[in-house]
């Protein structure tokens, strides 16, 4: 009887462990780097930036170092940035899932980045809008993220 206890508890040990340890929130930790293209089909970027995403709690994000690369006077003053995201699962190795991101200026302007588009494993791609009362902060297009 105790070495069938022993086969059983080696068993299930064996099983946990072919489960592997990865989470699915490290599909979104880590460095990124984003590219939005205009939706006038420019083939230079609008904007350029580099973000560092962590999962808090649930589906929210903690985001930070967001730099972005290009220059531009819509977000010179600073900027505030919230995200979230859904996995819809890991298979083999393969996340999807949605994702969201708003970045915020700080100071007197009040103009806004929306990032709406899905993870598909180290790459998020989707469309962004820019509404602003700064001249010339107003936008629409595509956008892909690539994790560093």
């Amino acid at each position: 009887m105790k070495q069938l206890w022993i086969i059983l508890v080696l068993g299930t040990a064996l099983a946990l462990a072919g489960c592997g340890t990865n989470s699915s929130h490290d599909a979104i930790n880590g460095n990124w780097t984003a590219a939005l293209m205009s939706s006038n089909n420019s083939s230079n970027p609008v904007f350029n930036f580099t973000v560092t995403m962590n999962q808090t709690s649930g589906s929210n994000l903690s985001i930070t170092n967001l730099n972005f690369t290009t220059a531009n006077s819509c977000f010179a003053s600073g900027t505030t940035a919230t995200g979230g995201f859904t996995l819809s699962g890991t298979f083999s190795g393969q996340t999807s899932g949605g994702f969201q991101m708003n970045v915020q200026s700080t100071g007197s302007s009040n103009n806004q980045l929306t990032l709406q588009g899905t993870v598909n494993n180290n790459t998020i791609t989707g469309n962004w809008t820019l509404t602003g009362t700064t001249a010339g902060c107003s936008g629409s297009g595509t956008f892909t993220m690539n994790k560093s």
